[in-house]
């Protein structure tokens, strides 16, 4: 099937198979492996992209579902120059990753949450990671990356 989409501000055109999932489309035909994929049934988060803004789970969608749509993965959020948004500067500066595994499908659902959400509660905070799962930091300096980082200008 043909699948036209635009994928961090870029177009492109490919012939896919129609049962190609989204992430593995992102993956391995875009080569933009900061995607990453976890359980593959859509319960750990690591695979969150935005689908025209809105966060998905890449592992359970197919390729062709984002016909005509657009996406942002990790690759997509820091600027021109590689110079890191707000919110990956704030989780540098608020020790918000360790093994790093999560922090994309993370930052993509926070990217959403903050853009929505203006001076987040950690309660809601919490309630927006609801269904990423990170197994090193047990969210605390997560927390505060995306409550430093709401507190500024986000994309």
């Amino acid at each position: 099937m043909l699948l036209r989409l635009t994928v961090n501000g870029v177009s492109y055109e490919r012939d896919v198979e129609p049962r190609l999932l989204l992430s593995d489309f992102i993956r391995q035909d875009l080569e933009l492996t900061g995607t990453h994929v976890g359980c593959e049934h859509g319960v750990c988060g690591a695979c969150t992209v935005l689908f025209d803004g809105e966060p998905v789970r890449s592992c359970i969608m197919l390729a062709v579902q984002a016909n005509g749509h657009q996406l942002q993965t990790i690759e997509g959020l820091a600027g021109p120059a590689g110079e890191l948004n707000p919110l990956q500067a704030a989780f540098r500066t608020a020790h918000g990753l360790q093994c790093g595994f999560c922090t994309p499908g993370i930052l993509m659902t926070l990217t959403a949450f903050l853009r929505d959400t203006a001076n987040p509660s950690d309660a809601q905070i919490r309630e927006a990671l609801s269904a990423n799962l990170c197994r090193c930091t047990g969210y605390h300096h997560i927390v505060e990356a995306a409550k430093l980082a709401s507190r500024q200008t986000l994309p």
